[in-house]
This record gives C-alpha cells, structure tokens and sequence, in this order.
C-alpha cells in the first residue's frame, strides 16, 4: 500500500520531470542530426598519433564548409558533420586532414538531402503517434470486461499518460544534453522511444492484469487496497526485469562503440521513467480516477 499511500508525492515528482523536460524542449528543443535536417557525416581515423581536435579545423578552414561540428570518436578518429557535400568536396576533406604525410583512413561516409530528412522526421513522429494509438486500443479491448469500479477505456487513458511521460523524459533529457554538449538525435533515437514504449507498456499491463485478477478474486475490497496488493504482488518482477536490461544496456554503454551509445543512453534513460511510470504512476492513477469518480456519483 506505500505507493497508493503516498501516491501524491510520487505524482509531484512525475509532474517536476515532465514539466522540466517540456521546458528543455520548449527552450533548447532536440537538437537534430543529419537524418532530419539533412547534411553529411564523415568519420575517418588516424593510423598513428591523433591530432587535437583544434588542429582538425585549423586544416578544415580553408574549405569554406560554412557550419560543422568535429568530434573525437573511439582512440584515433573523429566524425565530422556537415552540410550536404560532393564527393569533391569530401575528397577535399579527406585531402586536407592527410597534409603533412599524415596517414588518415575514411571509415564511414553518410549523405541526406534536406527533403529526405524532413520526411524521415515526419515518419518518426507518425510512426510513435500509430504505436501510442494501437497500444491503447489494445488495453481497451484486453480490458473490457472490467467495469467496475473504474472502465475500460480508463486503463487506456491512463496508459496514454503514463507513455506521455515516459516518451517526455528521455526527450527532455536530451534537449538539455543537445544544448550542453551538442548530443544529436536521429532515428536511432527514435527506434530507442519505440522500444521504451513497448518495454513500459508491457510492466503497465502486468500491474494492470493483476489488478483485474484480484478485482474478480475479491470483488468485497476496497478499490484503493487491491490496486496496492496489485503493486506489491508485481513490484519485485518488475524492478528485477528491469535491472537486468539495466545491467545489459549499462554494459553496451561503455564497451560499446561510439555509434550506439547515444542510442543506449536514450534506452537507460527511458527504461528507467517506463519502469518509474508503470509502479509509482500508472495503477495509482487509477485510485485516483475512481476516487474522483465516487466524489461526482
């Protein structure tokens, strides 16, 4: 009973994160790689010693790319960004970080066009729009012999806060790491929002389904007592499945490479809100909603 207890603290807490991950976006907002905006991305590597990023452009000035951004990656390379360029104007590149006899190596070459990026940020935001909409659908229909106390379609309504909240957070997060530190976000990120949204899901319905177990068990309870043994009976599953993705992602985030480690913090960040939501948001919700619903009966 300790998290319908004190639910509202848990709420309060929720309502600071979203709050300040809508301020992140509405102020910074995300900012977006060259899979949404369009532009090119270089990373090459040096066979001997690395040069200071500093010295990168210094040999890059003369090229006129306007603006790019230049990033160490790994122990000798670095990922260039900029806008879309030729395959001239790439060789430039690659010509002018090789002067000196500087032995330097092309490992990877990505190039979109500004109407292919757009398309690909329309698609991402329908893509988890459809995924939200199904999901609900879904819990709507799972759930629609529970009547009483609380409705069917509440459960998706309370699933479509909760997965507000949790798509929010990893967002907000890196609005503030886009500003700070120039982090990027591309479709990567938004394949980690669709894993997030079935990975918190699949702990919403857990509780949920017990809930609707115990409901048919013990009709007699008090609605508010069977949503807190719901949470009980499924906390330890929840937060040991949890930690074990944890461990897993903890892992690829360190060891491994460059490439995915913005995908795998977005996944860390949001695991841990989907999980958060699902116990300490989602079913207490639903006391509230019932509690509100005998106060206008």
């Amino acid at each position: 009973m300790f998290v319908v207890t004190y639910r509202k603290f848990f709420y309060g807490l929720s309502a600071l994160l979203m709050i300040g991950s809508i301020v992140a976006l509405s102020v910074w907002g995300l900012k977006f790689g060259i899979d949404f905006k369009g532009g090119a991305i270089l990373e090459v590597a040096y066979t001997d010693v690395r040069p200071e990023t500093a010295q990168v452009k210094e040999a890059l000035a003369p090229l006129s790319l306007g603006e790019y951004s230049v990033r160490t990656t790994g122990e000798k390379g670095f990922i260039i960004r900029t806008k879309t360029i030729t395959p001239a104007e790439k060789t430039a590149i690659v010509e002018a970080l090789s002067k000196g006899g500087v032995a330097v190596t092309e490992s990877r070459f990505d190039s979109i066009g500004p109407l292919l990026g757009a398309e690909a940020a329309k698609k991402a935001m329908t893509s988890i729009a459809l995924v939200i909409l199904c999901i609900v659908l879904y819990i709507t229909f799972a759930f629609r012999a529970v009547s009483e106390p609380v409705s069917s379609w509440k459960y998706g309504l309370v699933a479509i806060f909760s997965l507000i909240h949790d798509v929010l957070v990893p967002a907000g997060v890196f609005a503030v790491l886009g500003h700070f530190q120039g982090i990027e976000v591309d479709t990567l990120f938004v394949t980690a929002l669709l894993v997030i949204l079935g990975f918190s899901i699949h702990d919403t319905i857990v509780v949920f389904d017990r809930v609707r177990e115990n409901l048919r068990l013990n009709r007699r309870e008090d609605f508010a007592t069977t949503v807190g043994t719901s949470i009980n009976q499924t906390f330890a599953r929840s937060i040991n499945t949890s930690l074990t993705v944890l461990i897993a992602l903890l892992v690829l985030y360190f060891v491994g490479g460059e490439s995915t480690r913005h995908f795998t913090l977005a996944l860390l960040v949001g695991i841990v809100a989907g999980t958060y939501s699902s116990i300490f948001l989602g079913s207490p919700l639903l006391v509230t909603l019932e509690q509100w619903q005998n106060k206008t009966k």
